[in-house]
């Protein structure tokens, strides 16, 4: 097979890691798995900027990339930031620098590379990929996918195509609020968000939602239990999914929770979209077979009855996991560099 003779590269731009790909107009990722450089948001756009520009540089190299050929870019990061990668003048837990508030990542970026670049919040990008692995590259077929973290991402794809909104929040899938007082275990507890909201799904479905609300809830039942005993709760809750892979009682109820938050999240995004698919990535499901399958499993028992019709609808895991921000970034770029004629 004759080399490509044009190239598009994925940067997905996280809290401590840039992870780059490159696809090829043969439609084939030339790195398999991840291909990292550290990031630098925390010193602000001029460093970050550049340090991207020179983790690209190196991975190039890796995947054997001639420079020359690269033609387009696709960046992902975390938001809030609107469609065309203007960074909240408020801020965000990824970018705490005060020269990022209102800061164009999408521009800065392609300044300094002399490409067109493309931009996707990093749940919007993930949920691109899942949905190509999927359905293939051209499709009229609609996904919901839901990526569990620190927080909660994801997004809507259909058509193929990305639901990005008039100012860029679609697919906040995390800020969505759900009935929350129907998932037994839970009573007494008020699920509070950093958004401020009360009960949305990254309230209960998140690292986050198990440091805050969950394990003080249920280490407040279960005084005695072996977590209890760790002073930083935050260490503890990273404890949380590791102990519950290996059958504590107690971290499974934890998860069981958030599969439940989670089922009630999709009986609402099958009756708004109707989807062929729905998504699941992230640290629940980046585990041991047995977890995974009793994870989803317990999605599905979260859901309310569903109509005959819509019984059998898919729970894929999310491919490629932490290389899938930057392949749907990738991803991005390709379908710019089709619609310009590039």
């Amino acid at each position: 097979m004759s080399p490509a003779e044009k190239v598009v590269a994925g940067v997905d731009l996280g809290g401590t890691a840039i992870n780059y790909t490159f696809l090829d107009e043969r439609g084939l990722f030339l790195i398999p798995g991840l291909c990292e450089h550290p990031a630098r948001s925390v010193e602000g756009p001029d460093i970050c900027i550049g340090q991207i520009a020179e983790g690209l540089e190196l991975a190039c190299r890796t995947a054997g990339v001639d420079r020359r050929k690269l033609i387009a870019v696709g960046l992902d990061t975390p938001g809030p930031a609107s469609a065309d990668g203007v960074l909240s003048k408020r801020g965000s837990t990824n970018f705490v620098h005060s020269a990022w508030a209102g800061y164009d990542m999408r521009a800065g970026l392609e300044s300094t590379l002399g490409l067109p670049v493309t931009y996707l919040n990093d749940g919007n990008a993930a949920a691109l990929w899942g949905h190509v692995s999927l359905f293939g590259s051209e499709n009229t077929s609609t996904s919901v996918s839901a990526i569990i973290g620190t927080g909660l991402g994801g997004g809507v794809i259909t058509d193929g195509r990305v639901v990005s909104g008039r100012n860029g929040f679609g697919g906040e899938l995390g800020h969505v609020l759900i009935p929350y007082a129907a998932i037994p275990g839970i009573e007494g507890l008020t699920p509070d968000c950093n958004c401020g909201r009360t009960g949305d799904l990254e309230s209960l479905c998140s690292l986050t939602a198990i440091r805050r609300t969950l394990l003080p809830h249920f280490l407040a039942k279960q005084p005695d239990h072996p977590l209890a005993a760790i002073a930083d709760i935050g260490e503890a809750a990273k404890k949380v999914r590791g102990m519950a892979e290996k059958g504590d009682v107690m971290c499974r109820e934890i998860f069981r929770v958030q599969a439940h938050a989670l089922g009630l999240f999709f009986d609402e995004m099958v009756n708004v979209f109707d989807p062929d698919a729905l998504i699941v990535g992230g640290g629940a499901v980046e585990t041991s077979d047995e977890f995974r399958d009793w994870f989803i499993t317990e999605i599905r028992a979260g859901m309310p009855s569903q109509r005959e019709e819509q019984a059998d609808l898919p729970i894929h895991v999310m491919p490629s996991g932490d290389s899938a921000g930057a392949r749907g970034a990738a991803l991005d770029a390709a379908r710019m560099v089709r619609e310009r004629g590039l």
